[in-house]
């Protein structure tokens, strides 16, 4: 018998007819080729991209979240046959952490190019990725900014290309700059101020001094000087990032007696910022940001409970309207332990998908090539909300790329405003406690 016990000894060898062999010898043939191993066939090639995100230190949440988004959203484009244009090129998925510090994304920019990256993707805080920046024009490499506002990590490369100081651009954006930001966010507030049939005077802005947050500032300063709208800004407070202590803010906050406290946070300042104004008894109409992490994630809801109900914020959000978000969504519930697919799970997910059409079109691993393909670019596959298609101008930048107003509501953040995003009506002002 031969039931493959060890006990059992070889067979003995069997003559076959010479032209029995011959008869049987293309099947045979055949056989080899189709039943070998499948390490002896030819392995897919795969197209490596660097992805970067801050995924320990003060941004751990949100940049945990972009990492996940990324990865979700390559192993899909791996699983429907990779890169077809690319002979089914797989995508390999370099990861980096910043820590939360812009020396360290710079570094780590180098170290996934030194490890064959091919393109770069990240990096969720604007010091960092403006630190990834000469990097990637230095070395050549394609670089998606999938989120970061700060307007120069884009505007200060195209300059210098336009100066002739650098031949080529390889930083492109799909997020909202902070110029954007504003003024979406001043036209947001007055639109919301109309439907909820109220009128505040006095705004006081409270930011973040990062840059980030000066960035963020500026565009909204410079959104109301521009639109001249009905309320003022009365008082403009800035804040060590990330702060000790907050109590000596708010209380200038307070003094300038405002309706609306208009912060642009991060998620340690928001742990601080939000308590303190419940502590401080601020009668006001309620807050309401122009953009910034720490008023959304589950961690914050956590911590803040409470002090986060009935706060707006005006960030890029996902379009639950699409079937695809809600079922991409319900799988990053699952996946990262019961969290939103907000803003960094969602556009670190439209970043990666993004970069696959752009290979679809290059149908090359050159720089170059990759580069006209983003330039070409006019893209309606995200999972976000857009003005309009994926289109990137003369800077680099998407300008479709645009925030929608959230609010939280039992909890829960969810899209209010524009009336053709919102998933629930937005409660403004904020009941009386």
């Amino acid at each position: 018998m031969l039931d493959g016990s060890p006990h059992n000894h070889a067979p003995r060898s069997i003559r076959v007819p010479r032209r029995r062999f011959l008869a049987t010898a293309g099947t045979a043939v055949g056989v080899v080729v189709l039943g070998f191993p499948l390490r002896l066939r030819a392995q897919a090639p795969t197209f490596k991209i660097g992805v970067i995100h801050p995924v320990t230190g003060p941004l751990a949440e949100p940049g945990q979240a972009c990492r996940l988004g990324a990865q979700m959203a390559a192993e899909a484009i791996n699983a429907a046959g990779g890169i077809k244009a690319m002979g089914g090129a797989k995508l390999e998925l370099i990861l980096g952490d910043t820590q939360t510090k812009p020396d360290v994304g710079r570094t780590e920019a180098e170290r996934v190019i030194n490890q064959g990256a091919q393109m770069l993707m990240g990096s969720f805080d604007s010091g960092s990725t403006a630190a990834m920046v000469p990097v990637a024009q230095q070395r050549r490499v394609p670089f998606i900014v999938d989120i970061a506002a700060a307007d120069p990590i884009t505007a200060n490369v195209a300059k210098a290309v336009k100066d002739g100081q650098q031949k080529v651009q390889y930083v492109y954006r799909n997020f909202p700059t902070g110029s954007t930001f504003g003024r979406k966010a001043v036209q947001y507030f007055g639109e919301i101020f109309k439907e909820a049939n109220v009128a505040p005077k006095r705004v006081v802005l409270m930011y973040c001094n990062d840059l980030f947050g000066q960035n963020s500032a500026k565009g909204f300063q410079a959104a109301h000087a521009a639109a001249k709208p009905g309320w003022e800004i009365v008082e403009v407070i800035p804040w060590p990032e990330p702060p000790q202590d907050l109590s000596t803010e708010v209380s200038r906050a307070k003094a300038a007696k405002p309706d609306i406290i208009a912060p642009i946070p991060r998620p340690a300042s928001a742990q601080l910022l939000l308590p303190e104004i419940r502590k401080q008894r601020i009668e006001m109409m309620g807050v309401v940001s122009p953009g910034g992490p720490g008023l959304y994630e589950s961690g914050q809801l956590a911590v803040l409970k409470q002090d986060l109900e009935y706060v707006m914020a005006s960030v890029p959000w996902a379009n639950f309207k699409n079937p695809r978000t809600v079922k991409v969504g319900e799988e990053f519930q699952k996946r990262s332990g019961g969290k939103t697919f907000d803003t960094n799970s969602g556009y670190s997910y439209d970043g990666m998908t993004l970069i696959g059409d752009v290979l679809e079109r290059a149908k090359s691993a050159d720089p170059d090539a990759i580069v006209a393909a983003i330039k070409a670019t006019n893209w309606n596959g995200g999972l976000m909300q857009y003005a309009g298609p994926v289109v990137f101008n003369e800077i680099g930048d998407n300008g479709n790329a645009i925030p929608t107003m959230i609010q939280v509501l039992g909890q829960k953040p969810v899209a209010v405003w524009p009336k053709d995003a919102a998933l629930q009506k937005l409660v403004f002002p904020r009941p009386k406690v």
